[in-house]
């Protein structure tokens, strides 16, 4: 499939309900709606935004969790084909594991045409449901939807620089982070983290935070998305809003920066020295 020159990508901060799915998954519904209206054709909504976050135990995070397939992901499918859109969606994923059933707070990338990935977060921090979550251990994938190439990291995983460095080196055109960034932390994260990505690998970053308060945590908003260059093409505050933003994705795939010619000349891809990191995979 032959990609578009340019598109628009549209982040909804919203306020889902923890253990709600039916009403969570009515929200995206209308939320997608109002986007595709918008002329979005990738919508990307928070962190575990069909399913809630601030769990108490593990098995109240698997009592909610799904299979994937399973219903939600079905309901998120149809949405995206009625509406002809791409949507990445968090959620908590009920997984066979050697122990039981193992629990994963995971993004899932749905088109018109059914479930197109997963990704399981990798980088859990001691907070909500993830303290109860298993680690994902399928690296950082980079899906070409037709639309663009998109990786995808949640939350935490963003104070990683190697997550989203690896899916440049896979050829991403931009990385969408659904995220619950509380008030209690993460507050320099979208203002510094977000757009140092972007720049360091010259990727479109789309940072999709969720509102309101959820047992006691309350989520400090404060979405963005970036260009390749670091700079906020859009921004929220805390509140209820969707965000909207042109991406060309031959600009983020073009990593030679010209700032004068002969003179002043980077590239992001080539200036690297691989040789010179190997501490970064020792453990």
């Amino acid at each position: 499939m032959s990609q578009p020159t340019s598109f628009v990508v549209a982040g909804i901060q919203c306020d889902p309900q923890i253990g709600r799915l039916d009403h969570n998954l009515e929200m995206i519904a209308d939320w997608s709606a109002q986007a595709r209206n918008a002329g979005a054709s990738l919508v990307i909504f928070p962190e575990c935004a069909v399913t809630g976050y601030c769990f108490d135990s593990l098995e109240e995070g698997l009592a909610i969790a799904e299979t994937i397939p399973g219903h939600a992901t079905s309901v998120l499918a149809a949405i995206a084909r009625k509406l002809e859109i791409h949507l990445i969606v968090g959620m908590l994923e009920r997984a066979p594991g050697t122990d039981g059933d193992q629990l994963y707070n995971v993004a899932v990338l749905v088109g018109p045409e059914g479930l197109i990935g997963t990704y399981r977060k990798i980088h859990l921090p001691f907070l909500g449901v993830d303290r109860f979550t298993a680690h994902g251990q399928e690296g950082f994938q980079v899906y070409d939807t037709g639309v663009a190439r998109i990786g995808v990291n949640i939350c935490y995983d963003c104070s990683f620089p190697e997550s989203a460095r690896v899916m440049m080196l896979s050829g991403a055109d931009l990385i969408a982070l659904p995220t619950n960034w509380p008030e209690s932390g993460g507050c320099a994260v979208p203002d510094f983290v977000v757009r140092t990505r972007a720049l360091e690998n010259k990727v479109y970053y789309a940072a999709i935070n969720r509102v309101g308060t959820e047992r006691g945590v309350k989520f400090i908003g404060r979405s963005s998305i970036v260009d390749s260059f670091g700079r906020p093409l859009a921004t929220a505050d805390d509140r209820e809003q969707m965000l909207l933003a042109e991406i060309t994705p031959a600009l983020a795939r073009e990593k030679h920066i010209v700032r004068v010619p002969g003179e002043h000349e980077i590239h992001r891809l080539n200036d690297r020295q691989p040789d010179q990191y190997g501490l970064l995979t020792r453990l």
